[in-house]
This record gives C-alpha cells, sequence and structure tokens, in this order.
C-alpha cells in the first residue's frame, strides 16, 4: 500500500510547480497545460498532449504495510 506525502508536478511548458494538498483541491498551471487533484488521498491528473510531454512527476509516495494502516 502507498502513502502520499506530497501530490505535485512541474509544468514542462511554463515551469510552474503545482500542488493539490487536499481531497479537492484542483489546482491547474497557469498556462493551463496541466493540472492536479486529490490531495493526500489519490494522484490525479489532467494534461493537454501527453504526460510525457506536458509535466515531470514530483510526488512523493512511502510505501506502507498494511499493519502501519
Amino acid at each position: 500500500m502507498e502513502k502520499i506525502i506530497s501530490n505535485k508536478i512541474q509544468c514542462k511548458h511554463c515551469g510552474e510547480i503545482i500542488e493539490s494538498k487536499s481531497i479537492h483541491s484542483f489546482v491547474i498551471c497557469k498556462c493551463e497545460c496541466c493540472s492536479v487533484d486529490g490531495g493526500h488521498y489519490h494522484l490525479s491528473r489532467s494534461f493537454r498532449t501527453s504526460p510525457e510531454e506536458d509535466f515531470i512527476e514530483l510526488s512523493v509516495v512511502e510505501e506502507i504495510d498494511d499493519n502501519q494502516i
């Protein structure tokens, strides 16, 4: 199982780093090419062309075992 420590990306077009900090925190970069959502609950991405072309993944995720839940 995974625990999301930070949910963020960097737009390859405008360079802005955007972060979603809560479950309904939908954040769009300043050039509107990509977005993040989901906070520490799930990693959700939107993009214009493809993940490889539009953003750099910067999220930090930690592996935890079932006993730590």
